[in-house]
């Protein structure tokens, strides 16, 4: 049987399209050696610079890991974005596809042929998928595409127009899921407040939650990546009614100034974000995670600093804060530039603003008992299980080190009540009790 070596770099959205390749490989064998491998396969992330260069410097390092006859993959959307160039400048990949065949993958390997068509791949009812990285939570992706016109994204240039999937789809999906033992979901898009405004339906979030909420065997589920102008105080409510969804709210607003939001075409201004940001703030338990941009055209010193202003005042649990990034395909591309010296000085600032808000939410927590899921073992390795509280998505909110418990040989995947008795070294320490 031959074997399989698969990188998926980026975001969590593309996690998914190659958890979907590899329901279409599942007849090969997955190896962590890159040598051992007779198709290696990196699905590329094309976002921003940072990420474009980490997609390149994979490339180059897993072909030099290359057997003979062994056959090199390049997809994703840094394929999709500069695929005339790529395929020019890189003799070394046997195969380049991009973001509309995913499921296809399995033909494009056997045929060994390029392929790039025209639409973007949007997941269809009864896809095998292999989830990676956890026995008990999987994200669900909701739609593909954007329709927003951020003036610093590209996305919608290489991903194109929103496509949502069917609801009847996704609900499917989980309940797939659960029949295999999953029972933790995060649902996931570009813009998951969007989902359906395409089919012209403006509440079509709610009614997704409607559907899932009516599903059996769901432990919690988030939603992550709510717009600004797309999300309503009405859908804050049904998520905060709900007994299924956790009050976990990731809104990137991007910046908090009126004429920085204009410049970035965000459509919402500062006191529509405070509006829905108070009442996510307000919901008992709530979770808030949120993203910046630093350093984008038209942001003088007095911008900022409101902003800085803004973070020190509001209480968030997360912040993501990225330098801008120069991008083609964007309106911010032709405008005037911000020195990089200055949005280097500016993102070292608003690090140690972030840090304080987190470490704050962070120690907010000692003292208290939580609901928490077992991971396995911690990353600080098998003295310390890893847990993360129910209401945070997998990997980005953190890890809480089990280091005692009042119950023998704590299960993955299920919850139990922790008792948070320390924050050292920018993690939690707690104790399974019994409830």
């Amino acid at each position: 049987m031959a074997n399989l070596y698969l990188v998926s770099l980026g975001c969590n959205k593309n996690l998914v399209d190659s958890e979907i390749m590899l329901g279409r490989l599942s007849a090969y064998d997955l190896v962590d050696d890159p040598s051992l491998a007779d198709v290696i396969i990196i699905n590329t992330c094309g976002f921003i610079e940072d990420a474009k260069s980490e997609s390149i410097s994979t490339i180059l390092e897993l072909a030099s890991y290359k057997k003979p006859n062994s056959v090199l993959v390049v997809t994703g959307c840094l394929m999709q974005r500069y695929k005339d160039e790529l395929m020019r400048e890189l003799p070394e990949v046997d195969i380049f596809t991009g973001v509309g065949d995913y499921a296809k993958i399995d033909e494009i390997i056997l045929k060994k042929q390029n392929l790039f068509s025209p639409e973007t791949y949007l997941q269809a009812t009864n896809t095998k998928r292999v989830i990676t990285g956890s026995s008990y939570h999987a994200y669900i992706k909701i739609s593909e595409g954007c329709n927003q016109k951020c003036s610093f994204c590209a996305i919608p240039s290489f991903k194109g127009k929103l496509k949502s999937r069917e609801i009847s789809s996704i609900v499917d999906e989980i309940k797939e899921l659960i029949s295999r033992g999953y029972n933790d979901f995060s649902f996931i898009a570009q813009d998951s407040s969007s989902f359906l405004r395409d089919h012209g339906e403006n509440e079509g979030l709610i009614a997704l939650i409607d559907e899932v909420e009516k599903i059996e065997g769901i432990n919690a589920a988030r939603i992550l990546y709510l717009y600004p102008t797309t999300t309503n105080t009405k859908l804050i409510q049904k998520i905060i009614d709900s007994k299924v969804f956790v009050n976990y709210f990731d809104m990137p607003i991007q910046h908090i100034n009126d004429e920085m939001l204009k410049i970035m075409r965000r459509g919402a201004n500062k006191d529509k974000i405070i509006e829905l940001l108070t009442m996510m703030r307000e919901a008992p338990n709530s979770f808030l995670r949120t993203g910046i941009i630093i350093g984008h055209p038209g942001e003088i010193d007095s911008y900022f600093d409101e902003l800085c202003e803004f973070l020190s005042k509001f209480k968030f649990d997360r912040i993501s804060a990225f330098a801008y990034s120069k991008e083609e395909d964007t309106l911010a591309y032709e405008m005037e530039q911000v020195e990089p010296k200055i949005i280097t000085q500016r993102l070292n600032k608003i690090e140690k603003i972030i840090k304080s808000s987190i470490d704050e939410s962070f120690k907010s927590l000692v003292g208290h008992t939580i609901k928490v899921q077992i991971n396995g073992a911690s990353s600080e390795g098998d003295m310390f299980y890893g847990a993360k509280a129910i209401i945070w998505d997998r990997d980005i909110d953190g890890e809480i080190l089990i280091n005692d418990s009042e119950i023998k040989n704590p299960k993955v995947g299920q919850i139990y009540d922790c008792q948070i008795t320390e924050f050292v070294n920018d993690k939690l320490i707690g104790q399974i009790v019994c409830s």
